[in-house]
């Protein structure tokens, strides 16, 4: 057991074939080198051992806390779901925000760990630190607004006021790769396919009613000093600040006009960097500002809802009407983020700023990844236009895109069925490598690697698969934070991303919101951890639990097969592919110098072509063989065979 502050020390064993629940402590140890959330949910995922099936049984998917969650300090209301992805063979931790983390934690659980396969569709109750396990056989087929409505009812609870409730909708049911996992209406943990994953167990619902019963600081003193450093930063930042024209005025959407001028924000599939080359060129009129932050705010915002102790508000609620194929729609959403309108408008070439509220909201209620969804529609799109699809999708149809959508989370035909199966299979099936825009089966974000040569070597070297968020390169190319840096240079690239990604991994597993790091930094978070739990680490030794969580991402990936080859990205933005598609406007003839920056990034890590080796294991004291699932062969991790 754990004697930490910040902790209940129970987590919830569920043996979903049995029907049973057990409660185990969290060992100290792990504790202190993994920290919560993130951390330790690798490690629970990591000890039943890579060689499994991620839709099988034997997979485990765990719903984990941090430390940190559910008190006072700033944005700390995360929670970490952990498994390993249907959609990458990875593993992979997808996070949401609101209000369910806290309320796990003051419902007096750390966590959840869900093995197996239920027989019959269930749904869990955690409520004054036990779990029940009820039929949801009602409740199977339908979406996540009708769940949680139904859910509220049955429990005499209300979401938003004692009750949190993450679902999953038809997406999660017929096990679309990407599927997600949706709190209170539209707060998703969006990537890896964590809602496949929920759904091949029989699971549809996890509802935590709880008082509010925050942990207190071990060290009030010492927390009290980093909880006042963080709010002064935050109030300070000019990304933070409350109503100073950044996140808290404009949502993350308000990088949409930031990315445009600077030429890189992927259109039409990557083709282009920004919507006016994209217009120049094809002589079409598509507009990114129509898109933006700024718009949205002007036109069509409704409400700015806040998650656990966050004075930031980035939530941007939006109402709109929408005429869909003669039917007028109202629609209302939460939130108009930055990296679904640009998936689900310019690159799949439109930009009807209320037709893409339309497809946010269908894709919250059915449970997928809108930033999946709208990067594999503009790669069939692309697909079609070259003849290697035969169906009825152009570009900018977005009338057929809200259909589709749909048809995807019900494999309703046999386009959506496979558009279902994500980038790399469909590039598998159709001959179309040079289509896809991922990395390890996962589709990039809203950053164009040509224009921001951190987020190339970021997207390549993600353990989940091209991500934004494991290494948040754009902070110091575009915001400069901690300092600027020439977005088109590539020297120092490599050491830039390695650092973020470890200061993520803590922040991950604290678990508090990515955007406080536009605020604070290794200081409030030394500060913070140590007055919650009652430890004096220092800044070293909190890097270090970063790097070690990454390294045991790095070592598991390895386990299953992956080393340096995947490790790249897709061949439009590679510097002497044949296929390469050089930037446009100020990014004009821009490649991305991948080789360049993995040679770097290798020797900081101390990696082997992309493989973690022993030595680097025991400086971590990373812990393989008996008792962990896995054993070591001696050489590092050995990719597994094909």
């Amino acid at each position: 057991m754990t004697d930490l502050g910040g902790f209940r020390d129970r987590v919830a064993h569920v043996d979903l074939g049995d029907s049973d629940v057990n409660y185990r402590s969290i060992d100290e140890e792990d504790a202190r080198k993994y920290i919560g959330a993130r951390g330790l949910g690798v490690k629970y995922v990591f000890d039943k051992g890579p060689d499994v099936d991620p839709l099988g049984p034997e997979n485990r998917l765990a719903f984990m806390t941090g430390p940190l969650t559910g008190t006072q300090t700033v944005m700390s209301g995360r929670i970490a779901l952990v498994t390993k992805s249907p959609l990458t063979g990875t593993v992979t931790d997808s996070h949401h925000g609101g209000w369910s983390g806290a309320r796990l934690k003051w419902a007096g659980l750390d966590g959840i760990l869900f093995d197996g396969k239920a027989d019959e569709p269930v749904y869990a109750v955690v409520e004054d630190g036990d779990l029940e396990l009820r039929d949801a056989s009602h409740l199977w087929g339908q979406g996540v607004h009708d769940t949680i409505d139904e859910i509220e009812e049955e429990i005499d609870g209300k979401v938003g006021r004692n009750v949190s409730v993450m679902a999953i909708g038809q997406g999660g049911e017929n096990e679309v790769k990407y599927a997600c996992v949706v709190n209170e209406d539209d707060r998703a943990s969006g990537r890896g396919g964590t809602g496949c994953v929920m759904g091949s167990k029989n699971v549809k619902a996890v509802v935590v009613k709880s008082g509010t019963e925050m942990p207190k600081p071990a060290d009030p003193e010492t927390f009290q000093e980093g909880y006042q450093q963080a709010m002064t930063a935050i109030q300070e930042s000019d990304v933070t600040a409350p109503n100073e024209g950044g996140l808290s005025q404009y949502g993350t959407n308000v990088l949409m006009n930031i990315t445009e001028e600077m030429d890189g924000l992927p259109t039409k599939n990557a083709k282009y960097t920004s919507t006016r080359a994209f217009s120049e060129e094809e002589g079409v009129d598509v507009d990114a500002e129509r898109v933006s932050g700024e718009n949205v705010r002007e036109n069509i915002l409704v409400d700015e809802p806040t998650c656990h102790s966050c004075p930031v508000a980035c939530k941007k609620e939006v109402e709109t009407d929408v005429t869909h194929k003669g039917q007028e729609m109202n629609v209302r959403t939460e939130s108009y983020e930055y990296e679904s309108a640009y998936a689900l408008g310019p690159n799949s070439g439109h930009t009807d700023r209320d037709e893409i509220a339309l497809m946010i909201q269908k894709c919250n209620d059915l449970g997928i990844d809108t930033i999946e969804v709208g990067n594999i529609i503009a790669m069939a799109m692309e697909m079609n236009e070259q003849g290697k699809l035969d169906v009825d999708l152009d570009w900018g149809d977005s009338e057929t895109m809200i259909d589709l959508i749909e048809d995807i989370a019900n494999r309703d035909g046999d386009l959506a069925d496979l558009l279902a199966e994500g980038a790399e299979r469909i590039a598998d099936r159709k001959g179309a490598h040079d289509n896809k825009l991922s990395v390890k089966g996962q589709t990039i974000a809203a950053y164009d690697p040509r224009c921001m040569k951190g987020m190339g070597i970021a997207y390549a070297t993600s353990n989940r698969g091209a991500c934004h968020l494991r290494g948040y390169t754009p902070a110091a190319e575009i915001l400069g934070i901690p300092e600027k840096v020439d977005p088109y240079e590539w020297e120092g690239k490599g050491e830039l991303t390695a650092t973020f990604q470890d200061l993520h991994s803590v922040s991950d597993s604290f678990d508090i919101c990515k955007f406080n790091a536009f605020a604070e930094g290794i200081e409030e978070y030394v500060l913070q951890y140590n007055g919650i739990t009652g430890r004096d680490v220092t800044e070293d030794e909190l890097y270090e639990a970063g790097e070690r969580i990454y390294n045991l991402e790095r070592y598991y990936n390895n386990l299953v097969g992956f080393d340096g080859a995947d490790d790249t990205l897709p061949n439009r933005f590679l510097e002497g592919h044949e296929d390469a598609i050089p930037g446009q406007g100020g990014s004009e003839g821009e490649l991305c110098e991948l080789e360049e920056m993995k040679a770097e990034y290798y020797e900081h890590r101390g990696w082997v072509d992309g493989v973690v080796p022993d030595e680097k294991l025991d400086d971590l004291d990373i812990e393989v063989g008996p008792g962990t699932g896995v054993s070591t062969g001696g050489e590092g991790a050995a990719p597994a065979d094909d």
